[in-house]
């Protein structure tokens, strides 16, 4: 039989959550896979909010068309679209789900920088009434610029692997001097050459370069980001390049002592409307992120383009001051962002090359073989460990073909796996290794399974890196496992798991014809681990696995299914079906070859029978019913006494069925006092005189009478036997002796089971019960079977001469039926006898039954012993026991079993004559 592991290698995927009824676009039609996986499904604000951005464009561009006070309308758009964005943001950032775990930090900075800057807006034509270039609202647009740029950076996902510090500083500055010098050639110049205060000029100017410098900071990282929601971003980009512009051709309108146009003044309102929608706007096609080369190489071609323009301005006007500034500037930058790049360069140089020895002693040191060959498969440099691993030396494989020391069957997929590795347009295996395995060949001609990587080299790429792992013991472990997952290892016999996977198999493949299942139950085998340990009990499990093994047939199935009880599938199917007479003459081999010898275990002989159970597969039934009736039929004949084969038939489940239904009541029976007392009286055969009674229960179960013989098994074998029991005792020890006290001497008698016997506080609870109520110690009879004297004899004779010293009386019950009766008498110091009514039964009918009666009576007087017939029926039979002399008697032509009110018209006495 093969296990088959489940699971692939695909990654696994997520389903995508079902959508509901919230999950809608604006439109309100059903939202896409991608909305839905956005959007929260509480109510969509995407509505109100796109709502109110569209009036918002609509106000501006009324406003630009209409005209008016610049800086009023600006001021007033600023506001309303600065509110809107950071109402936006802030939603957004609560509903909208993340890309990533920075998605709503980010948002709420953009929204804090938004919302500072309106502030500033707002305030602006208020501080234009002050004397100051830079005022107080500048400033706190100089703050929200700011925060939207840390916005900015922060909504996207970095990359795994970011450049330096120093590196972003220095680009972001080339940059920003790039295009401050392109726009001072064509802006900034002129108007400083007219300008008066100079001072005044570069203040003024401090708002649009702090600008310039953030918008050339955030952009090559949000530019070149792969993150799935990189649009708010982008867009937070253009707002900032957006201030940039409005607040220089404020600071020039300022210079000139005019108004800044209207124009300039609604930009960014504008770029603000576009951010408040951004965050619910899906991509349709997402916008692919710019290379990253492109993006490194950005500042070089703005240096490069401020270049040409200072060149061309130096050319054709005179020198100037300012621009010699910014043009050294830039060449020192240069020189530093060079010299830090050769000094990465070196580092990363030297990375590599540590990287590549600690590879090297790690594969080393995991006990890997490391090969590096040409694409033809020869061996071009060997690596340590291939004398300890496959007993070669490094000579033996230099320039020679991998493929001599691979299995011939693993040949061709090496070989392909090496072509595509060399293969020149091959850019996926380029990027990482590709593992295989294959069976390797050692030094002495064994093949040894091996997990291969192949990898090209990280300096030639026409030489590929093999990576050798053998894998003998992990194979070894693995085969262990799966033979101790379907075998057992005491007997070494298939186990439960294997029998039920293969009775599964049979009955799919072949179908019931000719199948049947054989359960056998070693009887007697908890005394064997009770008397000689586990360790002799397993010893035996494994001698009868090998008888067993020799009674089935070459083709069965036989398997240890648990404990002491073993299982056999005969097989049917076209090769020749397995009848009911071949199944069941197996069964009975089986008891033969478990009962026929004694097993030898621990220096002595230990004799064991077993019972057997057979079912036989019919159309449609599953194979666990037909496990479970196998399983039935064993117990059943292990009830009936054991060292017979049991047939299964339908009725056998149905009594699993309603004693479990019985044994499922019992407790609530208990708690709700169904169960009743009888008592059957006990009279002097020569007085006719009651002496005792017998207390019986009785159970009620919903009005119905369920006869003791179906339910007191149960009991016993759920443990309910023991509250039943002591509940029985309390009530008829309080009934008794309520009666005693009436004057009237009477005894009680009762039977034990073996459970409640052995049970811990069972003499304690006597003890109790007699204090409680009353009676006397020496009117209580405690009744036993002789089966359980012979169980456990040892402890059980321990805990009733623990009864017996309290002053309780001892019977032995159904006296006579072959448990050696005698030697018991002799150990124990037994009151009473109470002869079985089989003998009775038997009285003037049977002449064998009527002598052993004779004797067992005889017996009892000749050790003083008062003795009890039980099961008198018929009036020949007390008389014949009357003149036998036993001296005590019950049944049913003496009085049947009646509520307590019926025993107290019993007193004082009874006379027999007026009941026979």
């Amino acid at each position: 039989m093969t296990a088959h592991p489940t699971g692939s290698g695909d990654a696994e995927t997520t389903p995508a959550p079902a959508e509901t009824p919230d999950d809608t676009t604006a439109g309100g039609e059903p939202a896409t896979g991608a909305e839905a996986t956005r959007v929260n499904v509480r109510r969509d604000p995407r509505v109100p909010i796109t709502t109110a951005a569209g009036l918002g464009a609509v106000a501006v561009a009324v406003a630009l068309v209409a005209g008016g006070a610049a800086p009023v309308m600006t001021a007033i758009a600023g506001v309303v679209a600065g509110l809107l964005a950071a109402t936006s943001l802030i939603t957004a950032a609560s509903r909208v789900v993340p890309a990533h775990r920075r998605q709503p930090g980010a948002w709420r900075w953009m929204a804090a920088g938004s919302l500072t800057w309106l502030l500033g807006v707002g305030l602006r034509p208020v501080a234009d009434g002050t004397p100051f270039v830079l005022t107080f609202a500048d400033l706190l647009m100089l703050a929200g610029s700011v925060l939207l740029a840390i916005g900015c950076g922060l909504s996207v996902k970095p990359p795994a692997f970011t450049r330096g510090v120093i590196r972003q500083a220095a680009d972001a500055y080339l940059a920003a001097a790039s295009v401050f010098a392109v726009a001072w050639v064509a802006v900034l110049g002129p108007a400083f050459r007219k300008a008066e205060d100079t001072g005044a000029f570069f203040v003024a100017l401090a708002l649009p370069v702090v600008c310039l410098l953030a918008t050339c900071a955030v952009t090559p990282a949000v530019a070149a980001s792969r993150s799935s929601n990189r649009l708010v971003g982008l867009t937070g980009v253009g707002v900032l390049a957006a201030i940039t512009v409005a607040e220089l051709a404020t600071a020039l309108a300022r210079l000139d002592g005019d108004t800044p146009p209207l124009a300039a003044g609604l930009v960014v309102p504008a770029a603000l409307l576009v951010l408040a929608v951004t965050p619910w706007a899906q991509e349709v096609r997402p916008v692919r992120p710019l290379p990253a080369a492109l993006t490194a190489a950005t500042p070089m071609l703005l240096v490069a383009a401020a270049t040409v323009t200072a060149t061309l301005y130096v050319i054709g006007n005179s020198r100037d001051a300012a621009l010699a500034v910014v043009a050294a500037s830039v060449v020192l930058v240069l020189l530093g962002r060079l010299f830090v790049l050769l000094v990465e360069t070196a580092g990363m140089r030297r990375l590599v090359d540590v990287g590549e020895q600690q590879l090297r002693r790690l594969a080393e040191n995991t006990g890997d073989v490391v090969l590096v060959c040409d694409p033809g498969g020869v061996v071009q440099e060997v690596g340590p460990g291939l004398e300890t691993t496959y007993g070669y030396c490094p000579d033996d494989l230099v320039s020679r073909p991998i493929s001599d020391y691979i299995h011939p069957e693993d040949v061709p997929a090496v070989q392909a796996l090496l072509d595509r590795m060399t293969a020149e347009d091959d850019g996926l295996e380029r990027e990482g290794g590709t593992r295989i395995s294959c069976r390797f060949r050692a030094s002495d001609g064994t093949w040894r399974p091996t997990e291969s990587v192949a990898a090209r080299h990280v300096r030639e790429d026409d030489l590929v890196l093999v990576t050798i792992r053998d894998l003998s013991d992990q194979v070894a472990l693995r085969n262990q496992v799966t033979h101790l997952t379907f075998h057992d290892g005491v007997t070494g016999l298939p186990n439960r798991a294997y029998f039920e996977e293969r009775a599964r198999e049979v009955l799919t493949r072949r179908g019931a014809g000719g199948t049947a299942v054989v359960f056998l139950d070693l009887d007697g085998f908890t005394s064997v681990n009770d008397s000689v340990g586990h360790a002799s009990g397993d010893y035996l499990l494994g001698q009868a696995a090998r008888r067993l093994r020799s009674a089935v047939r070459a083709d069965d199935t036989l398997a240890r299914w648990g404990g002491d009880e073993f299982a056999v599938l005969l097989e049917g199917g076209a090769a020749g079906g397995t009848d009911a007479q071949t199944a069941i003459d197996l069964a009975e081999r089986l008891v033969r070859a478990v009962s026929n010898e004694p097993f030898r275990v621990a220096d002595r002989d230990v004799a064991l029978t077993a019972s057997v159970g057979v079912a036989f597969a019919e159309e449609d039934l599953p194979p666990g019913d037909l496990l479970r009736n196998a399983d039935v039929a064993m117990s059943r004949a292990k009830e009936l006494g054991g060292r017979r084969v049991e047939v299964f038939a339908t009725h056998m489940h149905a009594d699993v069925l309603r004693r479990l239904e019985i044994a499922s009541d019992l407790q609530r029976a208990l708690l709700e006092h169904q169960f009743a007392i009888e008592y059957q009286p006990v009279v002097d055969l020569a007085t006719s005189e009651v002496t005792a009674v017998e207390a019986l229960v009785r159970w009620w179960r919903g009005g119905t009478f369920v006869p003791p013989e179906q339910f007191l098994g149960a009991a016993e074998d759920t443990g309910i036997i023991v509250p039943l029991s002591e509940w029985i005792l309390r009530e008829a020890c309080r009934e008794v002796a309520a009666w005693r006290a009436s004057s009237w001497d009477i005894g009680l008698a009762l039977n034990l089971s073996a459970r409640q016997i052995m049970a811990p506080r069972f003499v304690e609870t006597v003890a109790e019960a007699l204090s409680e109520s009353g009676l006397p110690a020496s009117k209580l009879t405690l009744e036993v079977i002789e089966e359980m004297l012979v169980e456990d004899a040892g402890d059980m004779i321990s805990r009733l001469s623990e009864l017996r010293a309290l002053g309780v009386r001892l019977a032995i019950d159904d006296f006579g039926t072959g448990y050696a009766s005698l030697a018991f008498l002799r150990q124990l110091p037994v009151d009473m006898i109470k002869i079985d009514p089989s003998f009775v039964s038997g009285l003037g009918r049977d002449d064998t039954l009527t002598l052993l009666t004779k004797t067992i009576v005889q017996l009892g007087n000749d050790l003083g012993l008062i003795v009890v017939a039980e099961g008198i029926e018929r009036p020949e039979q007390l008389d014949l026991l009357r003149k036998m002399g036993c001296t005590r008697g019950q049944g049913y032509l003496v009085a049947r079993p009646m509520a307590a009110r019926g025993v107290d018209s019993l007193m004082p006495t009874t006379t027999l004559q007026n009941t026979a």
